[in-house]
């Protein structure tokens, strides 16, 4: 199963997959590409270093979601991969049906709190300032509802009293290296 990473930052969660393919973890899944939509974002470095292809592609002009030209970009751009798998891993846009649709029932997402509970940004801050004895992370299906699709697998992160929110987000960053390339791994032999 080919698999297309989508990202727009320093890339840990790709990277997690990339050492976990490396290592044979990755079961039937070769990831074939990764696309970042920041010129810069650290995701892209990950290619080289794994000798996978990474790229720059225009997502337009604004910043949270595609304009028309730029979304086009990106479905030819991942359709040319012919991915049985599409993960965003840290990618900053909101995908609009048209993208979805594309795709449809290939489009994983991976979130940094235990949903439904602190959809959209921020979740691990937003479980810290909520006070919650446990949060964690989710990896779910994309539909058009924000962090809204069906549930995929979570792990669960207990808050200790001894966390401070730097000590919880790596917490929940190592249960989403472990869990992303598990779940993938069990898709790929579907």
């Amino acid at each position: 199963m080919r698999v297309v990473i989508l990202g727009s930052g320093r890339g840990s969660n790709a990277e997690a997959l990339l050492v976990a393919q490396r290592e044979g973890r990755l079961g039937r899944a070769e990831i074939a590409r990764i696309i970042s939509d920041k010129p810069g974002a650290g995701i892209l470095a990950h290619g080289a270093r794994f000798g996978v292809p990474a790229e720059f592609l225009d997502p337009g002009p604004f910043k949270t979601k595609f304009d028309d030209a730029g979304e086009a970009r990106y479905i030819d751009a991942i359709r040319a991969c012919a991915p049985g798998l599409i993960v965003l891993a840290g990618f900053m846009r909101i995908l609009k049906p048209r993208f979805i649709d594309a795709f449809a029932g290939k489009i994983i997402n991976l979130h940094p709190s235990l949903l439904p509970a602190f959809p959209g940004l921020d979740g691990i801050g937003q479980a810290w300032r909520a006070g919650v004895k446990e949060t964690g992370c989710t990896v779910h299906y994309v539909t058009a509802e924000v962090d809204g699709g069906p549930i995929i697998e979570r792990a669960v992160v207990r808050i200790d009293s001894v966390d401070t929110l730097e000590s919880l987000e790596a917490k929940v960053h190592a249960a989403e290296h472990a869990l992303l390339p598990a779940v993938v791994a069990r898709l790929s032999a579907r």
